[in-house]
């Protein structure tokens, strides 16, 4: 990979177009910094903090690096209002949005200086991305883990599709683990990437080792994208989704779904360990990942595997 910039790292002064994922459970302060040291965009994940804690993080993430770094804010979460103060009062220079209306904090965050992108997995939420003004915009493929689109857009449809419909800067995101993938997204016409699954199996991610270990063991159709009735999300194939399964054959009952999700189900999956029954969200791209490595390593991999892969002539 050329160190040459693009828009992206201009736009964010970072010396890779690397965006690491604001993932719930894993993106603490230690991952962001590591991964922002390494040159690319480290992202904290505001959505499994409270308030306080992330406040904690952004200070930490301060004094772990000079670099620039950015929190993730899902708007689909309570405290919002508190957690944008925070933002504000820390002086954080980046945010990524995602799960909610881009026009809800754009402006507000802009008139302090604020880059802002904001996630997206269709061509017409890109457009109103657009129209909204954000400085970035993510496009995200059905392969990803968490959060994700009802459509089922694939990554290899959905870059070219919205590359041709904006004229803001553009990364790709869902289903990139390998340098080969960033080179492939950028070939469809991404400025750069967000990588989430790859990151979250590191020795800097703020998840607990069992689920480390599980993400290294996952093979191709290990994971489903389900719950489409409340908020579409991608995870894998444990009790737990068993269980989700189960609710769907009795007559898809909501509020069956929602109590079933209400038992902190996230958190004990990927932060406590619990394989069995806790909620694991992960790309389909684990399929790819076997072994847990520090993020000085990931960027390794990506940037030799990105130029080592030619491009391809006819």
């Amino acid at each position: 990979m050329q160190e040459n910039s693009n828009r992206i790292t201009e736009l964010f002064n970072i010396k890779y177009p690397i965006i690491q994922g604001g993932m719930i459970w894993h993106s603490g302060w230690r991952l962001a910094s590591a991964v922002s040291n390494c040159g690319g965009l480290g992202l904290i994940g505001s959505a499994s903090m409270y308030p306080d804690i992330l406040r904690e993080n952004i200070q930490k993430c301060k004094k772990a690096t000079s670099k620039p770094f950015g929190v993730n804010v899902a708007l689909l979460y309570p405290n919002l209002e508190e957690i944008i103060n925070i933002i504000l009062e820390e002086e954080v220079k980046i945010v990524f949005t995602s799960a909610g209306n881009p026009k809800t904090f754009t402006e507000t965050l802009q008139k302090e200086e604020i880059k802002v992108a904001h996630v997206v997995s269709s061509t017409k939420f890109a457009v109103k991305c657009e129209d909204a003004g954000v400085d970035a915009i993510v496009a995200e493929g059905f392969e990803a883990g968490g959060h994700n689109g009802r459509d089922e857009t694939t990554t290899l449809c959905l870059i070219p599709n919205v590359k041709r419909n904006i004229s803001k800067p553009l990364i790709a995101a869902g289903g990139i683990g390998l340098g080969s993938q960033m080179k492939a997204a950028m070939i469809l016409g991404a400025d750069g990437v967000q990588i989430g699954s790859r990151f979250a199996a590191t020795q800097e991610a703020s998840s607990h080792n069992n689920w480390k270990d599980k993400i290294t063991e996952l093979k191709e159709g290990d994971t489903q994208l389900t719950l489409k009735e409340l908020a579409p999300v991608r995870m894998v194939k444990n009790n737990f989704y068993n269980e989700l399964e189960k609710i769907y054959d009795e007559g898809r009952n909501a509020e069956a779904l929602i109590a079933s999700l209400g038992r902190a189900r996230a958190k004990r999956g990927m932060f406590e360990g619990d394989m069995i029954e806790g909620e694991l969200e992960i790309g389909q791209v684990s399929a790819l990942i076997d072994e847990i490595l520090p993020v000085e390593k990931v960027f390794e991999n990506l940037i030799k595997e990105f130029n080592d892969t030619k491009n391809p002539v006819l």
